[in-house]
C-alpha cells in the first residue's frame, strides 16, 4: 500500500506507536485478581480501571498537530 495516507494529523504524544503490550499486562493483572476474588468468594471488579491505572501507559494519549510533513502522514 504505497499510496496509503492518514486523513487527519493525529499522532501519539511520545514515541511508542501502540499500547498493545500495556493492554496485555493490564488484562493479565485484571484476570489474575478476578480469579483470586472468585476463589475467596468476594465481589469481582467490573472494570480494569478498578485494578490498574490506565494512564500509566507508554503512549500517553494522542494530540492533533497542525504542522506536519508528508512523511509523518504515511501509514
Amino acid at each position: 500500500m504505497s499510496n496509503s495516507k492518514k486523513k487527519t494529523p493525529i499522532f501519539g504524544i511520545t514515541t511508542p506507536t501502540s499500547e498493545k503490550l500495556d493492554k496485555r499486562q493490564w488484562n493479565k493483572t485484571f484476570r489474575r485478581i478476578a480469579k483470586i476474588q472468585i476463589a475467596k468468594q468476594k465481589e469481582v471488579p467490573q472494570k480494569i480501571s478498578a485494578v490498574t491505572n490506565v494512564w500509566d501507559g507508554n503512549k500517553d494519549g494522542k494530540r492533533y498537530i497542525k504542522t506536519y510533513c508528508s512523511k509523518e502522514m504515511r501509514k
